[in-house]
């Protein structure tokens, strides 16, 4: 059995329908439920209470875990008492390239370092799906608004990233692992706009925002230390935040997937 955490998300909703199409017996954990695929066992519970998730976690071996609530040691303890051996944490990139403004991923990815579980780590960079924010603006007005509209990052695709975890939930061979996951190439936010107009089959007009029109804008649902470090990434990134990772195609055998058929999947959001 694998337990599966934000069971209803970009990527747990992907990978909840990988599993049970490759016949896995899936249970997926939500505070909400949504529409599963057929044999998929849904139990409700949050992973700021450790304790809503026994009834999940009981007789499973396979746990995919979110950064989300506070004390993941708790967590840990209870997938163990629930008879896990194996646990794939979805972190992110900033865990290694700037953890001072990362420091719950951090503090998450120590704590399944420290389980004696067998662990896998995976740090994607900026998801493709992050553009899903232009979907309103681009349905009424056709235009797209970012800060940094020229610098470009290799943003992944979250069936990427499920399909990574697919596998090394199912796999041995990933133990004690961490891998960076990454899109094929640096796309800029202007690139990006305009392959959500070609996508569409018309123009997308950018407008590119100051670093303090996006600011104001993310601090209304993002605590400001992750702002602060989203920013830098976007508008100052390290050499290893724009670098290309291998690892989704050492893993999975082929190339990642690019953003233009991200915006080509998911084109009926901005129409």
């Amino acid at each position: 059995m694998i337990v599966v955490t934000g069971a209803t998300g970009n990527v747990g909703g992907e990978l909840v329908r990988l599993l049970a199409a490759a016949g896995e017996q899936v249970t997926a954990v939500s505070r909400r439920t949504a529409p599963l695929p057929d044999g998929v066992r849904h139990v409700s519970g949050d992973l700021a209470e450790p304790a809503s998730l026994k009834a999940a976690l009981d007789g499973a071996d396979a746990l995919f875990l979110l950064v989300a609530g506070e004390d993941p040691r708790a967590v840990l303890e209870a997938a163990k008492a629930g008879g896990i051996r194996r646990v794939v944490l979805l972190s992110s990139q900033g865990a290694g390239t700037r953890p001072e403004a990362y420091a719950h991923p951090v503090a998450f990815e120590e704590a399944v370092r420290g389980s004696r579980l067998e662990w896998t780590i995976l740090r994607p960079g900026g998801f493709d799906s992050n553009a899903l924010a232009w979907a309103e603006p681009i349905r009424v007005h056709r235009t797209a608004a970012a800060p940094f509209g020229d610098v470009g990052l290799p943003t992944v695709d979250p069936a990427d990233i499920a399909e990574v975890a697919a596998a090394v939930l199912r796999e041995d061979g990933h133990a004690g692992r961490t891998y960076v996951l990454t899109g094929p190439r640096p796309v800029t936010p202007r690139e990006r706009a305009a392959a959500i107009g070609a996508a569409l089959g018309t123009e997308v007009r950018f407008v590119e925002q100051t670093k303090e029109e996006a600011r104001a804008q993310m601090l209304r649902f993002m605590p400001e230390p992750v702002v602060e470090g989203t920013l830098a990434i976007l508008g100052t990134p390290a050499p290893a935040e724009r670098q290309v990772s291998p690892d989704v195609e050492r893993v999975l055998g082929r190339a990642p997937r690019a953003f233009a058929d991200w915006a080509a999947r998911n084109v009926a959001a901005f129409r």
